[in-house]
């Protein structure tokens, strides 16, 4: 499993107050583990009784104690004003994503929710990219966002303009990757649709199989003077060609920002408040999703998030491809003590069976 931070040693050195250096052995580790995994079950601060009664670990409370206390020390556990157990840090987290937490699998009925969602005939990119959304947060119960594909790097099936009226028409682009996007422009005034189909027509034999993006930066002279009198008309398509990439590149669907507020976390009115907000800016999810393509989960912990807002949050991201092309993006936002195993998880699954259903769906279009 390929993330973003680099992979920790079994044990590691972490520096004390004055510079001393302290161990973080295999004991401390699995005293961690035992903490995180608890405190991911019951948002409620673990103590050493409870470790030592719940686990296998074969120590005493009062050895689980003395080791906890050095935990604290290190910086990976917390104490909590009201309590007298101990929460874990983000610093022990990143610990627990990079090195400690055991892979999870789905379980039958979870494998069967996706493969059903999945099976469903959706004959839009757009509709699979909502199904996502509500797959996602369905299964994970945290809130979701799928962002919608990239268009930049897709080949123009076909352009179409369709006249209606009083100097304005729709612009109909469709991709090789069934992906269709549409918009008005203007046209001049008295224009007839007969004229629209055979600039239609001319568009769609110079620019076919061309990539959007090439389309923006080339062949537009040739294309000028092939339209005589109506060449100032392509200025109004290749506005509307852009700010269709830029607009569309940029949306995000989100799903079960609700479920968040089940969570003890954000049973605050005011914490509830902060978080939502975050949800309904289309540009702070659209930032959150901006991940590395070259691994397969980036996670971002806490204070790792750069919106202060988000500072109790985790959020994992992953891509989706069309073969073997990454075209977008989508992720999971939820607390600090997310349960990290069982979404990576999930996002692993859905990831290939998302790439799998649009790579199936281009294939379908290609014949």
């Amino acid at each position: 499993m390929k993330m973003s931070a680099n992979k920790s040693k079994a044990e590691r050195t972490v520096a004390k107050g004055g510079g001393e250096q302290m161990e973080l052995d295999a004991r401390k580790m699995r005293i961690l583990q035992a903490i995180i995994d608890d405190y991911i079950l019951t948002a409620s601060p673990v103590g050493s009784r409870t470790i030592a009664k719940s686990t296998d670990i074969g120590l005493s409370s009062a050895t689980i104690r003395n080791e906890m206390s050095d935990l604290e020390e290190m910086g990976f556990l917390e104490q909590p004003h009201t309590s007298a157990g101990r929460i874990p840090s983000d610093k022990a987290y990143r610990l627990y994503v990079d090195s400690i937490m055991r892979r999870s699998q789905l379980s039958r009925d979870e494998l069967s929710f996706i493969s059903e969602h999945y099976s469903k005939k959706l004959g839009e990119v757009d509709d699979i990219v909502k199904q996502t959304a509500f797959v996602l947060s369905s299964v994970t119960r945290y809130a979701s966002m799928v962002l919608s594909p990239r268009l930049h790097t897709a080949r123009l099936r076909y352009i179409h303009l369709v006249g209606l009226g009083e100097g304005k028409a729709l612009l109909l682009i469709v991709t090789d990757s069934g992906l269709t996007r549409d918009s008005l422009i203007r046209i001049p005034y008295g224009m007839e649709q007969s004229e629209l189909e055979r600039i239609s027509l001319m568009l769609n034999a110079k620019l076919s199989d061309c990539r959007l993006d090439d389309i923006m930066a080339s062949r537009m002279d040739d294309i000028a003077g092939e339209l005589g009198e109506h060449a100032r008309f392509l200025n109004s398509i290749i506005k509307s060609l852009g700010e269709s990439l830029e607009q569309k590149a940029k949306r995000v669907e989100l799903s079960g920002a609700m479920n968040l507020l089940s969570l003890p976390e954000y049973s605050d009115v005011d914490r509830a408040k902060d978080i939502l907000s975050v949800m309904e800016k289309g540009d702070a999810l659209y930032e959150m999703l901006k991940g590395r393509e070259d691994v397969e989960f980036t996670i971002k912990i806490g204070h790792e998030n750069e919106l202060s807002s988000m500072k109790d949050c985790s959020v994992v991201t992953a891509t989706y491809k069309i073969g073997s092309e990454p075209i977008g993006t989508f992720g999971v936002i939820g607390p600090t003590r997310m349960n990290y195993p069982k979404v990576l998880a999930v996002m692993g699954h859905i990831g290939r069976t998302l790439s799998e259903t649009l790579t199936n769906m281009l294939d379908e279009e290609r014949k």
